[in-house]
């Protein structure tokens, strides 16, 4: 590094040091400035530009300095929300909940005394929760607005700042959901006016809640199934080392159901996930345990929330062992027994889940929407929403209880269904194959590349844009559909087949969804899932040709 560009870099490390509010990240700072000019590159990464307040708010690394999530830049952020949150005329407490992270205690009790500092009231929620439990608080609170201090299901040495706001500020649609442009935009705006970290005044603690919003919420949930259904099921759990486990064992109690089993070594909060590669039940091995469990007790199904227990997944049991089902599987059923029990209201997903759920609302005479990526997007479908969900394990079930993703109460609606077939002598596999008879096996899957330099990804989507494939398994192409300049979203189209291709929101990955249509002509089902599943193979490769990865 050339002297004059180490000795600027230097300056502006030691004005962020001695604006540090906390001792540990300012002794990490003090350690790589010393370390210059060997430490120049990680430093310089630390200090290639803030955290942008994007997707609901900030996501990122624990580590001190701009670019990383720690005290400092917290102090900002809570500073910056509730500046706007003044600006917007917004009136009422700031709610704020936390998961078991490294630092997310210290990250929310701070926001907390930022915002008594600026004359706000601030509602701590009473301890390590899910995140839905927070959404739910928004609105049975009546706040103007909601923080959750988690990274959900990112590595451990992540962690994250959602925002949501109440009816004031997210009128009817919005009300208890996550924060949508322009609003993240006026937020950004606030924290770059922050002058210092210094200069933010810091009040009381807050106002600690009891249990009692804790307890609305499960007998909220609970009050989402029907009354005196089947509750015969056998069921295994993880909360993956996360903070659903107390939270979903109390909610099938209060529901009816027997307590699930709950896989021990993963049954308490620990921010070090220690069992898992990566606390995501959608990564290969996350839910061994869990099948484990789940084989040796004799279950109906297996049921698994992501740290913060806003995604739910599921396994049923098949020949020869376990199958996870896939996000638009479960999306599907769920969206079918709500249709079955008569609940009104849109049903929702978004443009990269399966297109069955389109023709299923159709079928039935439904209300049917289709939205961009992120469930911020999939709760503002419609007022009377009834159900959303996206395929990456987000199932909102009860919209006018949790206007967000929830994991609790999606896994008590696929009990309910469950239980229901049981007592009639079928399964979760039985109703997904009368339902492939139905409208043909659709059959999802996705080609995921994680990058390490984000300009790979600028770089594939420019070549897909360039050189789109004219045929597809085959099949002529008979829609190329880019949504730039508004959205990075590129959509390819034959008969029988559908990829769309978008960065991810959250992570430094590509993603193409990709889904295979399968008629059940002759009414054999497996052979028409083999069909589907050895075109979605053949299709991941012509894909991966097509970006170059």
């Amino acid at each position: 590094m050339a002297p004059e560009v180490d000795i600027e870099l230097r300056a502006t490390a030691e004005a962020w040091l001695a604006d540090d509010p906390d001792p540990a990240s300012r002794a990490e700072l003090r350690e790589l400035i010393d370390g210059l000019p060997a430490t120049a590159a990680e430093l310089r990464d630390r200090f290639a530009g803030p955290l942008t307040f994007g997707t609901a708010g900030l996501r990122g690394r624990l580590r001190a300095g701009p670019n990383g999530m720690n005290l400092a830049v917290v102090t900002r952020a809570a500073a910056g929300l509730v500046t706007w949150l003044a600006e917007q005329g917004g009136q009422g407490p700031l709610v704020i909940g936390f998961d078991a992270r490294h630092g997310s205690r210290e990250f929310a009790e701070q926001t907390a005394r930022v915002a008594t500092g600026a004359g706000r009231e601030a509602l701590l929620m009473p301890g390590v929760l899910p995140t839905p439990v927070l959404a739910y608080a928004v609105r049975a609170l009546d706040a103007v607005a909601g923080v959750m201090v988690t990274a959900s299901h990112n590595p451990p040495q992540d962690n994250g700042y959602k925002v949501y706001l109440g009816a004031r500020l997210g009128g009817p649609a919005g009300d208890g959901a996550q924060i949508v442009p322009p609003a993240d935009a006026g937020i950004e705006h606030a924290i770059r006016a922050v002058a210092s970290v210094d200069a933010v005044p810091l009040g009381e603690a807050g106002t600690v809640l009891d249990q009692e919003t804790v307890e609305g919420y499960v007998r909220s949930a609970a009050a989402v199934l029907t009354p005196d259904g089947p509750r015969d099921l056998a069921v295994a759990y993880t909360p993956l080392h996360g903070v659903g486990g107390e939270t979903l064992v109390t909610a099938f109690v209060a529901a009816g159901f027997g307590a699930p089993a709950v896989v021990a070594d993963q049954a308490e909060p620990d921010p070090e996930f220690p069992t898992v590669a990566f606390p995501n039940p959608e990564e290969p091995g996350a839910m061994d345990h869990l099948l484990a469990l789940a084989g040796t007790t004799g279950a109906d199904l297996a049921i698994a929330n992501d740290p913060d227990a806003d995604r739910c997944a599921v396994a049923i049991p098949e020949a020869g062992g376990w199958r996870p089902l896939r996000g638009d599987e479960l999306g599907v059923l769920l969206a079918d027994h709500l249709i079955r029990r008569g609940v009104p209201g849109t049903y929702a997903t978004t443009i990269v889940s399966s297109s069955l759920l389109g023709r299923l609302c159709a079928a039935r005479g439904v209300p049917y929407a289709e939205t961009l990526t992120g469930f911020k997007w999939i709760v503002r479908a419609a007022r009377e929403l009834a159900f959303g969900y996206e395929e990456a394990l987000g199932y909102c079930v009860a919209p006018a209880m949790v206007r967000d993703k929830d994991g609790i109460t999606a896994a008590l609606t696929v009990a309910e269904l469950a239980a229901g077939l049981k007592a009639e002598g079928r399964t979760l596999g039985d109703r997904l194959d009368e339902l492939a008879v139905e409208f043909g096996v659709h059959a999802t899957d996705q080609l995921s590349v994680r990058v390490e330099d984000l300009a790979e990804i600028g770089a594939a989507m420019t070549r897909a844009r360039n050189a789109p494939p004219a045929t597809l398994l085959g099949a002529p192409v008979t829609e190329v559909l880019d949504r730039l300049p508004e959205n990075d979203v590129l959509t390819f189209r034959t008969g029988a087949v559908r990829v769309v291709i978008r960065p991810s929101g959250t992570e430094p990955k590509l993603k193409a969804y990709l889904e295979v249509v399968e008629p059940v002509g002759d009414g054999d089902v497996a052979a028409a899932r083999s069909r589907a599943s050895g075109g979605l193979t053949a299709l991941r490769a012509e894909i991966a040709a097509v970006l170059g990865v």
